[in-house]
């Protein structure tokens, strides 16, 4: 009775045991070409990924030419009133818009 209630015991734990090796051992195997595969991902860069950088750049530029174009109607609002200084200030401005533009892209002409 002993014996039966041994080999119930020990021979589902063996067969157990045997497939956590079993499973270690793929692992262990697989693991170096899991880790270069993912190293090779994230060394490289997908084509969709360089898009939504490029374009979060463009939009970025964008919203930076926006804020000068706002400070420079600004200033010369402040000039045309007889503010040297807005004027010296909507110079310097015009000055970054001008460097600031060639790197933004035209808008599509609307249809």
């Amino acid at each position: 009775m002993r014996g039966i209630v041994l080999a119930s015991i020990v021979l589902p734990s063996a067969f157990m045991l045997g497939g956590c090796l079993a499973k270690a051992a793929v692992g262990a195997v697989t693991a170096p070409v899991r880790i270069a595969s993912g190293a090779v991902d994230l060394a490289t860069t997908s084509q969709s990924e360089a898009d939504e950088k490029r374009g979060r750049e463009l939009r970025q530029r964008e919203a930076q030419l926006g804020r000068l174009e706002r400070r420079y109607a600004d200033e010369m609002r402040d000039c045309s009133d007889g503010d040297r200084r807005a004027c010296d200030k909507a110079r310097q401005t015009y000055g970054e818009i001008q460097v600031l533009l060639p790197s933004v892209p035209a808008a599509p002409e609307p249809r």
